[in-house]
């Protein structure tokens, strides 16, 4: 079964973190053993995991990306100027599945499901496909 969760971004660049959200649809449809699968469909946001524990990490990520693609090159031709935010959002990816096994996300000690938001503040759409084995 196919279920859309509702993420309000707060800022323009951030990583929201989703893992609590799935993990209920995952109960919510009894999944005891199987594979989730999450997947965004926009162009200017994505989907990671990535570690809770020190917020740190979301700030290097963030800071990363923004080196590696500048907001403000002149040079980027898309006329909505959001051009970095698409690419970025490619780096990132717009899926990921995660396996469940006794009824839970199966995630590492630090891992936590984010959705990755490169041009907001926007409400954003994730899409989480369960599929029991």
């Amino acid at each position: 079964m196919l279920e859309e969760l509702s993420v309000r971004t707060p800022n323009q660049e951030c990583l929201v973190e989703i893992t609590d959200q799935v993990a209920q649809v995952v109960r919510r449809q009894q999944v005891e053993s199987g594979t989730v699968f999450l997947y965004v469909p926009h162009t200017t946001c994505g989907i990671t995991i990535q570690e809770n524990a020190d917020p740190g990490v979301q700030h290097d990520m963030l800071m990363v990306l923004r080196r590696i693609v500048p907001r403000n090159d002149q040079q980027y031709r898309h006329i909505e100027d959001n051009s970095a935010a698409h690419l970025q959002a490619s780096m990132m990816g717009f899926s990921h599945f995660v396996f469940v096994e006794r009824g839970e996300l199966v995630l590492g000690r630090w891992q936590t499901l984010y959705l990755a938001e490169f041009d907001g503040p926007r409400t954003r759409r994730v899409l989480v496909k369960s599929v029991r084995d």
